[in-house]
């Protein structure tokens, strides 16, 4: 049997200048992955969240809020966040590369009862 890598299509990211996967992953606040899905690396970030984005709300439908990176903003993001469910976005921009910065604690979600 053949491997991933001739059933799975790959793709190149030009902003990378890399061929290959592009992994869309979300996880809780600890960490705990809730849903992921892979693309080609040719896909834009926002256009591969909106279908990890509607399998999450199946999944995790009491989910209010996303947090993401730089590579998710914009309209269009905001159009497929708008379209996938009543949770909002929040960006995260780190403007120092380079440097370890503690982030703010992130409050976790209260259980349902």
């Amino acid at each position: 049997m053949r491997g991933g890598s001739t059933l799975d299509p790959s793709g190149y990211d030009a902003g990378k200048k890399v061929v290959g996967r592009k992994r869309h992953l979300l996880t809780d606040t600890i960490g705990m992955l809730l849903a992921v899905i892979v693309h080609p690396a040719s896909v834009q970030d926002r256009d591969g969240a909106e279908p990890l984005l509607r399998q999450a709300r199946r999944l995790f439908p009491f989910v209010e809020r996303i947090i993401g990176d730089a590579g998710y903003q914009g309209p269009k993001m905001a159009a497929a966040v708008a379209r996938t469910g009543t949770w909002k976005i929040e960006i995260v921009r780190r403007c120092d590369k380079h440097k370890f910065v503690v982030l703010r604690k992130r409050q976790p979600i209260p259980a349902l009862s």
